[in-house]
């Protein structure tokens, strides 16, 4: 009996041309290449131009993994967006980007699970797709984080940057094994709990004012793996797959050392790790799938690889997605 799977057919990405190396920002700020490199693997992250907003980054996102795809635009019935720094209130960024790529059919919103973003959009997609309501889809993370930092605070300001990635998925019948093709399980979870460890202190309906990204460093850190590790288990317990399957594992790229320790209490091999953080910064729901592209242009991700997912951003959000490329 077969299955509906989401399979990816292709995958792109964009950064803003301006990179922001950390000698340059410890002019403006309290801090030092060696600080920054140190304690969170980063040596760079891109700022968007003035002018430059994240539907600009999603287009040219989109643009690429369709070209990468082969597939029209007009063949996309179903555009999600995962951003936390939209370019208004509303509509949704998703509109602008539909709009660019002249398509005036299917559905187009945005997705608001911060870091965890894209990984969350990706769920939701495959089951709007397996469901039959679409068949087939632009996913993005986009963000221009650098609109809501502080930079004065070098807690926080030397962390993120701007960017955007997208993938074009398909609803394909597979045979319902566990060598299908496609987005083989997701997990997703959140803990309101713990929103004020990270988040921004704006918005429409409390301050009128856009705001700046807060954070409880050390926090959130200690939240991270244990969170990570747990959706990842599950994963591993849905599809029966273990660590030593994994072809290759494409975190969310916040931190250099949580990307180790999560590696490393998950049993992955530090070779299967693909990491870009030290050029990209954090650059939220956009950060997992630029990683995508990286490996995929240098030729790391191929066809059949079984490649995890993981992501942990403010709320607390966290989830996975193990996919067969």
């Amino acid at each position: 009996m077969t299955v509906t799977r989401s399979v990816v057919l292709g995958c792109g990405a964009y950064l803003p041309e301006r990179a922001l190396g950390n000698a340059e920002l410890a002019r403006t700020v309290d801090s030092s290449d060696e600080w920054i490199v140190q304690r969170t693997g980063i040596r760079q992250r891109h700022i968007a131009a003035s002018g430059e907003m994240t539907s600009h980054l999603a287009i040219n996102a989109a643009r690429a993994a369709l070209a990468d795809a082969g597939v029209d635009a007009q063949s996309i019935d179903l555009i999600v967006l995962a951003t936390s720094t939209p370019d208004q209130t509303f509509p949704a960024s998703a509109v602008s980007v539909q709009a660019a790529l002249g398509i005036n059919h299917g559905a187009a919103f945005d997705l608001q699970a911060v870091c965890s973003g894209f990984v969350y959009a990706l769920a939701t997609v495959d089951g709007l797709l397996r469901a039959g309501n679409a068949k087939r889809a632009l996913v993005i993370g986009a963000e221009t984080f650098s609109r809501i930092l502080d930079w004065t605070d070098r807690g926080t300001c030397v962390l993120f940057g701007d960017g955007a990635g997208a993938l074009v998925v398909e609803a394909q019948q597979q045979p319902g094994a566990r060598e299908d093709r496609g987005l083989l399980t997701t997990h997703l979870r959140s803990d309101g709990r713990h929103k004020a460890k990270l988040y921004v202190d704006g918005g429409p309906s409390s301050t009128g004012t856009v705001g700046h990204l807060r954070m409880e460093g050390r926090a959130v850190f200690k939240h991270a793996v244990a969170m990570i590790t747990d959706v990842i288990e599950d994963a591993f317990k849905a599809t029966g797959y273990t660590a030593d399957d994994i072809d290759w594992f494409v975190p969310h790229q916040a931190n250099k050392r949580i990307i180790d320790d999560s590696a490393h209490k998950l049993g992955i091999a530090p070779e299967k790790v693909v990491v870009t953080v030290d050029r990209h910064g954090n650059t939220s729901a956009a950060s997992i799938p630029l990683a995508l592209d990286v490996a995929i242009r240098d030729g790391r991700i191929k066809p059949g690889d079984l490649v995890l997912l993981e992501a942990m951003g403010g709320g607390f959000t966290w989830g996975s997605a193990l996919v067969r490329w």
